[in-house]
C-alpha cells in the first residue's frame, strides 16, 4: 500500500490515471489520423494499430520513469538495516508490472471485442510485454543511481528521451521508412518491441527486422551498469 501511495500518489485518481492515460492517447491518435487517412498502416482498426504502438512504449516509459525515482522517493527506508535497494526496486517493479499488465489487458481486451479481432500469436504478445518491462527496468535502474550521483543528469535525460515517442514506430510502420532511416532506428530497442507486439496481433504482418536477442543484451548491459553503480555508490547515496 505504501508503494502504491509513493508511486501513484494518495488520490485514487493517481492509480486510475495509469489506465485512463493510454486510452486517452489512443483515442486522440485515432481521431486525428482517421481524419487524414482512410485506413491505418496495418489492418483496418485505427485504435488497435495505435494501441500496439503506444501500449509497449507506455510500459517502457512508465517503468523507466518510476524505477529511476525509486531510490530518491524511498531514501528514508534505506536507513533501516532490513531494507535494501533490491527491496525498494523490486517492490516498485512488481507494482508497475501488475498495473501495466492490467491496463494492457483491459485496453486490448476491449479493442478485440470491439473490432471482432483475435490474437494471432500469444507468444509474441507476451514477449513484447516482457521485453518492454525488461528494457524499462534496465534503463530505470541505470538512471536511479545516476540521478543521485549527477543530479544534472535528470534534466539531460529528460531532453534526450523526448524523441523516443517519435522514433519508436508508434504511429507508423518501421518497414515503410527509407532504408537509411531504418538502418539508424534499428538500434532503438523499442522498434523491436513494437514490431514484436504487432506480429502478435496481425497474422499478415511479418517483421524480419526484430531481434529479441538485441533487446535482451542491451537490457542486461544497462542492468549490469546500474547494479555496479548502485553497489559502488551505496554510502554516497545514503549520506546525500
Amino acid at each position: 500500500m505504501r508503494e502504491m501511495t509513493t508511486t501513484f500518489g494518495r488520490s485514487s485518481l493517481g492509480y486510475l490515471w495509469a489506465v485512463i492515460e493510454p486510452i486517452g492517447v489512443i483515442l486522440v491518435f485515432t481521431v486525428a489520423f482517421s481524419l487524414i487517412f482512410r485506413q491505418p498502416p496495418l489492418g483496418y482498426s485505427f485504435p488497435l494499430f495505435y494501441a500496439t504502438g503506444y501500449i509497449p512504449f507506455g510500459i517502457y516509459n512508465t517503468c523507466q520513469g518510476k524505477i529511476s525515482a525509486a531510490i530518491s522517493q524511498n531514501k528514508a527506508l534505506l536507513f533501516y538495516p532490513a531494507v535494501t535497494y533490491t527491496d525498494v526496486i523490486l517492490g516498485r517493479f512488481v507494482l508497475i508490472s501488475l498495473t501495466e499488465m492490467t491496463t494492457a489487458f483491459f485496453v486490448f481486451g476491449g479493442l478485440l471485442v470491439y473490432t471482432g479481432s483475435q490474437v494471432a500469436e500469444f507468444g509474441y504478445v507476451f514477449a513484447g510485454f516482457g521485453l518492454a518491462l525488461m528494457i524499462g527496468t534496465s534503463v530505470g535502474l541505470c538512471n536511479a543511481t545516476l540521478f543521485e550521483i549527477f543530479p544534472s543528469w535528470r534534466n539531460i535525460w529528460r531532453i534526450l528521451s523526448r524523441p523516443m515517442f517519435f522514433i519508436s514506430a508508434i504511429f507508423y510502420l518501421f518497414d515503410t521508412l527509407p532504408d537509411d532511416m531504418q538502418a539508424l532506428l534499428w538500434w532503438n530497442p523499442l522498434i523491436h518491441i513494437v514490431g514484436t507486439l504487432r506480429v502478435g496481433f496481425y497474422p499478415e504482418y511479418e517483421a524480419p527486422y526484430i531481434s529479441w536477442l538485441y533487446v535482451i543484451l542491451v537490457s542486461l548491459a544497462l542492468m549490469t551498469i546500474g547494479l555496479v553503480n548502485l553497489r559502488s555508490s551505496n554510502k554516497f547515496i545514503i549520506n546525500n
